[in-house]
C-alpha cells in the first residue's frame, strides 16, 4: 500500500521537475515474473526506474541504505530487499526473498554491477542475476539509465531539477536455452556477459572488464576521465559445448614481464567480453580502459 501512495505522490513531482523520456517500455511483460537489470550510475536510479512502469518493482538494495534514517524510510515503504554485499546467511535470506518475488510473478529490479559505477563507466556484471533467472524461469530485461548522474551526482543529497533523463528498455533475454545449467559457471557467465553487452548497447557507456570497486568516487586520484561513446552493435554471446577451454595441462611459472614502456599500445590494449572470441572485440574499450596492469579475479557474487 505504501508503495502506491509514494508513487502517486512522487510521480507528478518527478515528471514535472524532470524531462523523462522512456524507450522500449513495450519490452517489459505486462504480467508474469521478470527481472529488470540496469546500469547503476546514481542513487536516484532506484527512484526513476519504478516510476516509469505501471507494475510494482521490488529492488534488491544494499543494506547500508537501511542503516540511515534518511533513506531507510523510503526503502522500507517501497518494499525493497536489503542485501549485505559481504555475503553470508543475511545475503542468502535476501536472495530467498528475491526468489519469492519472482515466484509470486512480480517484477524484480537488480543492478548486475553490484554497486554504483565509480566513474560513469559500465563494469563487469556479477552472475547472481543469471542464477536467479535460471532458477525462477524469469526473462531478463536490460535497462539503461541515462542522465541520472546529472540529476544527483555521487555524494550529493539533493536532486537538481530540470534535467533530462532517459530510461531505455531492451528486448528480454531468453535464458531457456541454458535450462538445467544453474550451477554451470560458463552458462552463468555467458548470460551475464550477454546482458552487459545489451546494457552497453543501450547506454553507450564505456565497458571495463573487471568488477567495480565499491569505494571509488568520481574525480578521485587515479580515476580515469569519463568519456561517453556512441552505442554500437554487439553480437550476443552464445555458448557452445566446445567453448570450455578446459584446464591448462602445464601452465608453468608466471614470469614477470616488467614494466610496459607504452601500456596503451601493448597486446592487452583491446579487451573482449569474456566468453567471446577475439573477433568480437567490444567497441568503445580503448587504450584508456586497457591500461590496467591487473584485475581482481572473478568471484561469484550472490547480490547481483
Amino acid at each position: 500500500m505504501a508503495y502506491w501512495v509514494l508513487k502517486c505522490l512522487l510521480s507528478p513531482v518527478l515528471f514535472g521537475c524532470w524531462r523523462v523520456k522512456v524507450e522500449g517500455r513495450r519490452h517489459v511483460p505486462g504480467r508474469g515474473p521478470v527481472i529488470l537489470a540496469a546500469n547503476h550510475v546514481s542513487f536516484c536510479d532506484s527512484l526513476f526506474l519504478p516510476l516509469v512502469l505501471w507494475r510494482k518493482v521490488t529492488f534488491v538494495a544494499k543494506a547500508e541504505y537501511f542503516d540511515s534514517w534518511r533513506t531507510a524510510w523510503f526503502f522500507r515503504a517501497a518494499g525493497q530487499i536489503p542485501m549485505r554485499r559481504e555475503g553470508g546467511s543475511v545475503s542468502e535470506r535476501a536472495l530467498a526473498a528475491a526468489r519469492e518475488v519472482l515466484a509470486s510473478r512480480r517484477v524484480l529490479g537488480i543492478y548486475p554491477e553490484g554497486t554504483r559505477s565509480p566513474d560513469g563507466r559500465l563494469y563487469r556484471g556479477h552472475t547472481g542475476v543469471a542464477r536467479l533467472a535460471l532458477e525462477c524461469g524469469a526473462p531478463i530485461v536490460p535497462v539503461a539509465m541515462i542522465g541520472t548522474t546529472a540529476v544527483q551526482p555521487p555524494g550529493s543529497m539533493w536532486l537538481r531539477p530540470f534535467r533530462r533523463i532517459e530510461v531505455r528498455f531492451g528486448p528480454p533475454l531468453d535464458v531457456r536455452r541454458f535450462a538445467g545449467a544453474t550451477d554451470g559457471p560458463l552458462a552463468l557467465r555467458g548470460i551475464t556477459d550477454e546482458l552487459m553487452s545489451e546494457i552497453h548497447r543501450l547506454s553507450g557507456q564505456e565497458y571495463v572488464d573487471h568488477y567495480a570497486k565499491r569505494h571509488d568516487v568520481v574525480g578521485s586520484p587515479g580515476a580515469p576521465p569519463v568519456r561517453p561513446i556512441a552505442p554500437a552493435e554487439i553480437h550476443p554471446v552464445v555458448l557452445d559445448e566446445g567453448d570450455h577451454p578446459g584446464p591448462d595441462p602445464d601452465p608453468g611459472p608466471d614470469p614477470d614481464p616488467g614494466p610496459d614502456p607504452d601500456p596503451g599500445h601493448g597486446p592487452d590494449a583491446a579487451r573482449t567480453l569474456p566468453g567471446t572470441d577475439a573477433a568480437r572485440t567490444l567497441p568503445g574499450i580503448d587504450e584508456q580502459v586497457a591500461r590496467g596492469t591487473g584485475e581482481p579475479s572473478p568471484q561469484a557474487h550472490p547480490a547481483a
